[in-house]
């Protein structure tokens, strides 16, 4: 066996040959298994029956040669991933567009009767957009590979009654595991021997709060995945303890495998943009292949040149064919990004920044998004006296204090840092942080022996040497320490336990409980000798108090939510953890719980037209589970809302691919998170979200003014050659100038359009409706009144200096001269809509100004230098010549700056502000 591969198989012949071979066996493992626990979960039956269904002993583990028939049968215990797409098949897939053929078509044809400098240009092009599209496509399925890293690379198993140390992918379904502090979990297994077992399922379940384990079974089948404390399973950690387990399940058969096989499943939906500029596209190729021919036709027909007349045409196909379009959605969205990356908000894919600032509604977990994912001692109840940690203490609570640091079970881990429980960490750590310098270090009492926390006692007990006896401490549930106590310590002294202080003592528990606190109880004993039995030592306890822990909130998370919902954004908590915690949490943070706490339990009874009646009023759900996150985000999504996901966990995963926008936490966040989102937060600070929208809101408009810029100028270059053609006249630009504007200038305007400042109360209006259409009637009567424009000064420019004498070639020239200072004042009207551009600072866009000034200079350069001359066809002009094209650029695209001042009732005082 090598690497989870069975002994004479090769990778190559594992993963294609005998992959088919295995499926059948595979299928009927599966099948096996699924019979066996069919009636009841492994969780609710008797270890002995499981290990006894699954045929071994417990005790003795499997041979090595069944291990090895079992491996062949159920495949190596790891993550299957997706089929990659070969480059090859990706190109094909590609060159079937019609855009990108009508495209290939020009280039060949400019090939045979062009010029190779235009024909190696179209073709630069081309491969531009291939590659852009092949690196997108080759974004494959990471978030299998990432869950794959949370499997233990080794794993101790029991086999022929020997302990062996194996590679995780080698682990089979019935193999006995041996599990301690520190170690990951390699596959989901059924304990069978439990000793003071914690895990931390967190990354699975969303409970921050590690899972005390024990070898007995549940009752009932249909138990919550983090109520199976009788389990382990696949990628969680232990924290404190040890035990024996038998394995029931591996890969993709896991929990974590049936995530993976969701999030898998899961496909990315297209965002309104995209599937706006799909359509577009569409129309603009009709649109290219008609004037490409009607324009040569009615050329030939004048009886103009037939070659000159296809390459013209050609140029125009060239021109209007949209494949500009994704470059400047993807410039714009990756500028938007990197924008964003400044305010801590890492875009993975660029859909995410389009899709930020049109999100509707928020689903977000608990554990670590509002909350810290950390806890920590938050107050301190003795002798009657309830006290915050870092307040004043009385001489109780500073004992009740002094104790809970000694009580635990903590063990340094690889990093020499002390780890285990939590809440052991947090007392400690309270109880090192008042204590005062002393000259060298006290030694902690010596242990004389230990009773690990019992899952039905509910009771963790240690004996320590006390001068000549010894003294017993005790921690737990309230509840069960209460009923083990007959006093209780009062100013340093041991009085009998009253039912009034009974009432008092579980009145505070469930004051905190219901603040979303964790409360442990303190007792203790003095005893002569060392008791002889467990129930010996647990018996006639000192009450001494509670410590009470919270997973701390973050503490801008509330004003985070209030502005997202004062932008129309409606917040949505989902959690794992219970409803009283759920509860607690949310209303502290200012989360809507009128619509009452729905539970995952009463989710699974609810049909999905149930359920989209259900998450229009109820903002709150509790012990939720990967299906139930997948269910809330369809509902919400069947509804027309935008849906953002955040999340930090392996239990995240599938509902953060389906969602519009997946965010994941960059600290506290796991690699599967990470890996499925379209955008992570690297500071874990929900705030970060509401910037985000803030910064997607911006994007959006300013995309939309960079494809109006875009269109405008691509109808003005059809019109600017349909009106000579129809005259009769000489055409007023040379293939390779068309070739010039489309390629270097139009692009490079728009992309400049994404430096535009916000406007004014941004994240003070509501969402936009995502069915609103991207091609509006405003944005197309925008894009008629910019490309009229346009047209308007270069015709009249051309047709003015052929008639005043000018010859063809100074013409064409002035006409040239004449798109590139227009195309430059259009740009800089079009930053706004409706205001004027006084009004956001005519010099606040610096990317604009830098690419304008460029513009101009090539333009001299082209019009001046003699080797541009001939490459170009141009020549040089007059003072005279400059300024008619001057003049008339001017006023035929500031009117719309002048409409603008106009409505706006456009202030004097405002224009000198903004400068």
């Amino acid at each position: 066996m090598q690497d989870g591969i069975p002994c004479g198989t090769s990778p190559q012949e594992w993963r294609n040959g005998c992959r088919a071979h295995h499926t059948h066996k595979l299928f009927r493992w599966i099948g096996l298994q699924t019979r066996a626990f069919a009636l009841s979960g492994p969780w609710s039956q008797e270890a002995a029956d499981v290990a006894k269904q699954l045929d071994v002993d417990p005790s003795v583990g499997l041979s090595t040669a069944e291990a090895e028939k079992r491996l062949r049968e159920s495949g190596p215990n790891s993550l299957e991933e997706g089929g990659e797409e070969s480059f090859f098949h990706v190109f094909l897939e590609l060159i079937r567009e019609p855009m990108i053929l009508l495209l290939f078509g020009v280039g060949i044809v400019y090939s045979i009767w062009g010029s190779v400098f235009d024909a190696v240009t179209i073709f630069v092009v081309i491969f531009i957009l291939v590659f852009a599209e092949v690196f997108n496509d080759y974004r494959t399925d990471r978030t299998i590979a990432a869950l794959k890293k949370l499997a233990q690379p080794t794993v101790r198993v029991l086999r022929a009654g020997k302990t062996f140390v194996v590679p995780s992918q080698e682990v089979v379904p019935g193999d006995v595991i041996l599990l301690k502090s520190g170690e990951r979990v390699s596959a989901d297994a059924r304990l069978v021997e439990s000793f003071g077992l914690q895990t931390d399922e967190s990354a699975l379940t969303g409970e921050s709060v590690p899972r005390l384990k024990d070898a007995r079974p549940l009752s009932g089948g249909d138990v919550q995945i983090g109520d199976r404390n009788s389990m382990v399973y696949s990628g969680t950690l232990v924290v404190s303890g040890r035990a024996k387990a038998v394995v029931t399940a591996t890969g993709m058969s896991t929990e974590i495998g049936r995530i993976a096989g969701l999030a898998k499943e899961t496909k990315e939906p297209r965002t309104p943009l995209q599937s706006a500029m799909a359509q577009l596209s569409g129309y603009l190729v009709y649109l290219a292949v008609f004037f490409s021919f009607i324009i040569p036709l009615l050329g030939y027909l004048e009886g103009r040149d037939l070659r000159q007349m296809i390459l013209t045409g050609l140029s125009l196909a060239f021109a209007v064919i949209p494949e500009e379009l994704p470059i400047i959605i993807t410039v714009v969205l990756a500028l938007g990004a990197l924008a964003l990356s400044k305010r801590h908000a890492l875009i993975k894919r660029l859909r995410a920044a389009e899709t930020l600032g049109d999100v509707t509604a928020i689903v977000t977990d608990k554990t670590g998004t509002l909350t810290e994912n950390r806890l920590r001692l938050s107050y301190l109840y003795a002798g009657g006296r309830l006290s915050e940690a870092s307040s004043p203490l009385s001489a109780d609570q500073a004992r009740l204090l002094e104790i809970g640091s000694i009580l635990n079970d903590l063990e340094p881990g690889a990093d020499g840092k002390l780890a285990g429980d939590p809440m052991e960490l947090a007392i400690l750590t309270a109880a090192q942080a008042r204590a005062r310098p002393t000259p060298g270090p006290s030694p902690p009492p010596k242990l004389l022996t230990e009773y690990t926390f019992d899952i039905h006692r509910k009771l963790m007990t240690h004996v320590y040497e006390n001068g000549g006896g010894v003294r017993i401490l005790s921690k737990g549930a309230p509840e069960a320490l209460l009923a083990r106590s007959t006093k209780m310590s009062k100013e340093g002294l041991a009085v009998e336990l009253q039912e009034a202080d009974r009432t008092e003592i579980l009145g505070r528990v469930g004051d905190m409980a219901g603040r979303a606190q964790r409360v442990i109880a303190y007792g203790f004993r003095d005893a002569r000798a060392v008791p002889a039995t467990r129930d010996d030592a647990e018996r006639e306890l000192t009450f001494l108090g509670l410590a009470a822990f919270e997973d701390p909130l973050r503490p801008e998370a509330r004003e985070a939510i209030r502005d997202c919902e004062r932008a129309g954004i409606r917040v949505i908590m989902v959690t794992g953890d219970y409803e009283i915690t759920a509860k607690a949490v949310a209303e502290s943070v200012g989360i809507d719980t009128s619509g009452g706490i729905v539970d995952g339990s009463s989710l699974d009874a609810l049909s999905d037209g149930e359920l989209r009646e259900v998450v229009k009023k109820t903002s709150v759900f509790a012990r939720a589970s990967p299906e139930h996150k997948l269910r809330l985000v369809d509902a919400l999504k069947a509804d027309g809302e935008v849906v953002a996901v955040t999340g930090d966990g392996v239990n995240d995963a599938p509902a953060l691919r389906r969602a519009d926008i997946g965010v994941a936490m960059g600290q506290s966040g796991t690699d599967v998170a990470k890996e499925a989102a379209d955008m992570i937060l690297l500071d874990d600070n929900f705030v970060t979200v509401k910037v985000a929208v803030a910064e997607g809101r911006k994007l959006y408009d300013n995309l939309r003014k960079g494809v109006r810029y875009y269109l405008s100028c691509k109808v003005a270059l059809v019109s600017i050659f349909l009106l000579p053609i129809l005259l009769m006249a000489p055409l007023p630009f040379a293939p390779i100038q068309i070739i010039l504007l489309e390629l270097f200038m139009d692009l490079a305007a728009s992309s400049t359009f994404v430096s535009e400042p916000p406007e004014k109360g941004i994240m003070e209006r509501k969402p936009r409706d995502p069915r609103r259409k991207f091609m509006d009637r405003p944005m197309i009567g925008s894009i008629v009144a910019g490309s009229g424009s346009l047209f308007l000064a270069v015709s009249l420019v051309y047709f003015l200096a052929l008639n005043l004498g000018r010859g063809l070639l100074e013409a064409q020239t002035m006409a040239f001269g004449t798109w590139m200072i227009g195309h430059v004042l259009l740009a800089l009207n079009m930053r706004t809509e409706r205001a004027p551009v006084a009004s956001v600072g005519y010099l606040s866009n610096k990317a604009m100004i830098v690419w304008a000034f460029t513009a101009l200079l090539v333009l001299m350069a082209i019009v001046y230098v003699p080797w541009l001359q001939g490459v170009l066809r141009t020549t040089s002009l007059s003072a005279a010549d400059w300024g008619m094209m001057a003049v008339v650029s001017v006023a035929a695209t500031f009117w719309m700056e002048a409409v603008k001042l106009v409505s706006w009732g456009h202030r004097k005082s405002d224009i000198v502000s903004m400068w």
